[in-house]
């Protein structure tokens, strides 16, 4: 009989598991190395243990937390979305960005998902259109992570930075997200840098304070898409709950306990969130707070009638941003031909069924 998920356990707890098989305890951290330093993702490709101690791992661990079902790659190369399929049937979805500058070291980052769905029913997400299905374990998303960097690792390539901002709310599965990060961030396994993970949220306050009162090196964005109370209340119905003054106060007192920067994410709406006039309000709103606004075109989606901002208009909202002396970049679309936006292939894909 099958047991937790692999990628679900903490090392001690792991180590406990496969020392209850009668293993000596080296055994445990050889598996664990095998895992998180070589990425190896069946019991096949653990050479260096006796094939009769593969055979038990086939047998007591489940190794295929993720199936692929679709994989997709831009025309330019530089976005690969991948569909999965969890134990249960329902999909999430992850996406590897491929960003190469001149004079700077490639980077390769990850999108992944923290829930199936999302209960926030932001009006312009693919996903928020799902609805809430499920949390996925601290497994499943560390599973996405493991995957990325193996699909990489094959074509001769390196991740070097994780972006919580696939499908669902990472504060709304909040402690689980957490344990993903820190066992990711484990010395004895993947060891990936915390500074190298940013996590977003649409703005649930008690929980971006309690993230600011754990002091951790995680960077954060906010995802804050209007300067204004009924326009924000419009696109994201959470601003009834934690309207703009709350959220920005305590925005301000995350940066007071860390000291590191926030951003703020912005999707350019035609003539909806992109004007002067909204930008001249959020450079008020946020004026001396240690931010950047990250600024990005609308990647449309079925549900939401809006249309993505031109580039003149999204240059005049960076530059009206930048008059005022707040930091601003514009980002560029990525993956429109295979619908790399959040939820989007999960949405065509998935049967519509909310949880109960």
């Amino acid at each position: 009989m099958k047991t937790s998920l692999l990628y679900d356990f903490d090392f001690p707890e792991f180590a406990a598991r496969v020392k209850s098989w009668g293993e000596p305890k080296y055994r445990g951290k050889q598996i664990w190395e095998g895992i998180y330093k070589n990425l190896w993702l069946t019991p096949d490709e653990f050479t260096n243990l006796p094939k009769s101690l593969r055979e038990k791992m086939g047998e007591l661990l489940t190794f295929d937390v993720l199936k692929p079902t679709l994989i997709q790659e831009s025309k330019d190369r530089e976005t690969i979305k991948t569909l999965f399929e969890l134990h249960d049937g329902q999909r999430i979805e992850t996406v590897i960005m491929k960003y190469d500058t001149e004079g700077r070291q490639p980077r390769r980052t990850v999108c992944i998902s923290t829930q199936v769905g999302c209960g926030m029913g932001c009006t312009f997400c693919a996903t928020g259109q799902m609805g809430f299905k499920r949390q996925l374990s601290s497994g499943e998303i560390v599973a996405q992570v493991i995957y990325a960097a193996r699909q990489l690792q094959d074509d001769g390539e390196k991740l070097t930075n994780v972006v919580v901002m696939g499908m669902g709310e990472p504060f709304h599965n909040y402690e689980t997200t957490m344990e993903a990060i820190d066992r990711l961030n484990n010395t004895d396994g993947f060891a990936f840098g915390a500074r190298r993970f940013t996590i977003s949220t649409v703005g649930l306050v008690p929980l971006i304070k309690r993230f600011a009162d754990e002091k951790r090196q995680v960077n954060l964005a906010i995802s804050l898409h209007a300067a204004e109370d009924e326009l924000r209340s419009s696109m994201l119905p959470i601003n009834e709950k934690y309207p703009i003054a709350n959220l920005l106060e305590v925005c301000r007192y995350y940066v007071d306990q860390t000291h590191r920067r926030i951003t703020f994410e912005w999707a350019l709406i035609e003539g909806v969130n992109d004007t002067p006039e909204q930008a001249h309000i959020l450079a008020r709103k946020i004026k001396g707070l240690l931010c950047h606004v990250n600024a990005i075109p609308l990647n449309p989606t079925k549900g939401f009638h809006g249309q993505s901002s031109k580039s003149e208009r999204a240059k005049i909202f960076k530059e009206t941003l930048e008059g005022n002396g707040i930091s601003c970049t514009i980002r560029a679309h990525r993956g429109i031909d295979i619908q790399a936006g959040c939820g989007q292939l999960a949405s065509r894909e998935t049967p519509n069924q909310s949880a109960g």
